[in-house]
């Protein structure tokens, strides 16, 4: 099993690259491969319809849509910026929403976030589940927001306290085997569709 992990952040030191980190060392004990990427990859400009009409897709939207095609599923820790995602990672899926077949379509995604706040960035993964659903990605229910980040991980990037450690380890490991179940033994397709009472013109049409 492939996955896609990065860290929202561009800071360097992120607590949220430190527990991409660590999902990736979890991930890859436990079998699997993981293509780690870095936000700077995916950068873009402000999204315009214009700009799209005239130049096509920016460099860091190709890149972000040919990872997501590349890899099995994919897993973003993500900061919270004033209770929600960070400007850049919306910009970033409103560019690659736009190409076809949509790559969010169907992929599963596990959502994580690290903040010094005692809620642990979890108002800013409620955000973000909702573009990413609205285009069709499995999001997985439970999404693992550490708390107090800035003082939760050990030197050597390793979650100091032992419950919230084996918690973090299980929600990957259970991710890990919805997503092999659902390569694997996959269930029967159906068309995404927003609203089924939508009236099919080609301005709105989003059914693939």
């Amino acid at each position: 099993m492939r996955f896609l992990v990065f860290s929202a952040s561009l800071r360097d030191d992120s607590l949220n690259t430190r527990l991409a980190r660590l999902a990736q060392q979890v991930i890859e004990e436990k079998g699997g491969k993981v293509d780690f990427a870095d936000m700077s990859e995916f950068d873009v400009p402000s999204y315009n319809q214009d700009e799209e009409s005239n130049s096509g897709h920016p460099t860091g939207a190709e890149e972000l849509c040919r990872r997501l095609l590349a890899n099995d599923a994919f897993i973003i820790s993500s900061p919270e910026y004033n209770g929600s995602m960070p400007g850049l990672l919306k910009n970033a899926i409103d560019w690659v929403s736009r190409f076809r077949p949509q790559p969010f379509n169907e992929r599963h995604a596990l959502l994580m976030s690290a903040s010094p706040s005692m809620g642990g960035g979890n108002k800013g993964l409620w955000a973000l589940r909702m573009p990413l659903e609205h285009l069709g990605a499995r999001v997985f229910p439970d999404m693992f927001s550490l708390a107090t980040a800035h003082k939760a991980f050990t030197e050597d990037g390793t979650i100091a306290d032992a419950t919230l450690t084996k918690r973090f380890e299980d929600n990957l490991v259970a991710f890990m085997n919805l997503v092999e179940a659902a390569k694997h033994y996959p269930c029967m397709k159906k068309a995404w569709v927003e609203f089924l009472g939508e009236y099919p013109d080609p301005a709105v049409e989003r059914v693939e």
